[in-house]
């Protein structure tokens, strides 16, 4: 009788996860959006800049080499304590199409960097805005040109993706670039399906009358973290929100995250999922409390039947391997998935020990 409840509640979660991963499918099989060649649509590029003097000049370098036809750099430099600022200012004597936004610290707004960009969107000259930070960079000269493209009169906000760094023979950056594949596949399935929750400021972009319309980060402000997703809460729509999965749409961090920056962050994200809407927090959190329901019958269920489980085991792995293999390939990500079984095992264990550790010390958002 226990096996045979446990053998159904077993096949039923696998089930599940099943479904979830098919749907994650969606954006892969799904039709391109026919786009025009180029829309040369004038953007204001909002960079975010803390202390970054000793990489901005090259990271400038960058940007100015992107091939559109009608943008301006807006550099907000948020209360740097380095030589950020006399940087700036030698860039913008070389590059006319440079505007600086510096950011001093007040009592009110204490290095906060939602206040800080808000600045840089009412500096911005531009309708149309693209966010990025100077911690990632363009993986294509026609970055700009792209995720503009994607623009229309429906679409006014445009979900970029974000690649993490890789460091060779390190089990510890797979890890990671593996969770973060995974919630990037997560969040631009949800787009694709009209529920947009998920966006990195490192590659976002939308319109002045979006961030208007919803008085900007004004909800959160207090908030030191965020602002892509928040954003997406108050301001995205089934209708006014894209995603963009072409290859020079990209972006690439620069440095790489360190497991223990990584576990950090982690904890942290936990502040911004109590903040999202409930419809996403029920999808999100039913993903993986039947993953972790897979793991924990499948172990059960291996000692009192294994020649029965087997077979769902490898089926459900097998179909992994072909969903993710998909996603991973079109995000040109494939080799995080080669190790799959023992990466998805290890994100289980960890996201247990995160929430146990959350419980016990809750992260706080100023950090």
């Amino acid at each position: 009788m226990i096996f045979t409840i446990l053998f159904y509640t077993f096949v039923v979660v696998t089930a599940i996860q099943i479904v979830y991963y098919l749907s994650f499918s969606f954006f892969v099989v799904q039709k391109q959006e026919i786009k025009p060649p180029n829309t040369n649509i004038p953007v204001s590029v909002i960079v975010y800049v803390k202390n970054n003097a000793g990489i901005l000049t090259e990271y400038i370098q960058n940007v100015i080499k992107q091939k559109h036809p009608n943008f301006e750099i807006v550099l907000v430099n948020n209360a740097s304590t380095d030589t950020t600022l006399e940087v700036i200012k030698n860039l913008q004597q070389e590059y006319s199409h440079i505007k600086v936004v510096n950011v001093e610290n007040t009592e009110a707004f204490w290095a906060n960097k939602k206040y800080a960009l808000t600045l840089g969107v009412k500096a911005a000259t531009h309708e149309h805005l693209l966010f990025t930070e100077v911690s990632s960079k363009a993986l294509s000269k026609n970055w700009i040109n792209e995720i503009t493209s994607y623009f229309s009169q429906e679409k006014t906000i445009v979900i970029g993706y974000q690649k993490l760094k890789r460091r060779k023979k390190s089990f510890s950056n797979l890890l990671i670039r593996f969770d973060h594949l995974l919630n990037a596949i997560q969040a631009f399935s949800y787009a694709k399906f009209g529920a947009p929750y998920k966006a990195t400021n490192h590659n976002l972009a939308y319109t002045k009358e979006e961030f208007f319309k919803v008085n900007g980060y004004i909800n959160h402000l207090t908030l030191f973290m965020g602002e892509g997703d928040l954003f997406l809460k108050d301001a995205a729509t089934d209708q006014n929100t894209i995603v963009a999965t072409t290859p020079n749409s990209f972006v690439c961090s620069t440095k790489h995250l360190s497991f223990k920056e990584w576990f950090s962050q982690q904890k942290k994200d936990s502040i911004l999922f109590s903040l999202y809407k409930p419809k996403h927090k029920f999808l999100l959190n039913f993903f993986k409390l039947t993953k972790f329901l897979v793991y924990i019958l499948a172990v059960f269920m291996t000692f009192l039947n294994w020649k029965i489980v087997l077979p769902l085991i490898l089926s459900y792995y097998l179909m992994q391997y072909i969903v993710m293999g998909k996603l991973a390939t079109k995000l040109h990500e494939r080799n995080t998935v080669l190790l799959l079984p023992l990466l998805e095992i290890c994100l289980v264990l960890l996201q247990i020990i995160i929430f146990i550790s959350n419980q016990i010390s809750k992260p706080k958002h100023w950090k």
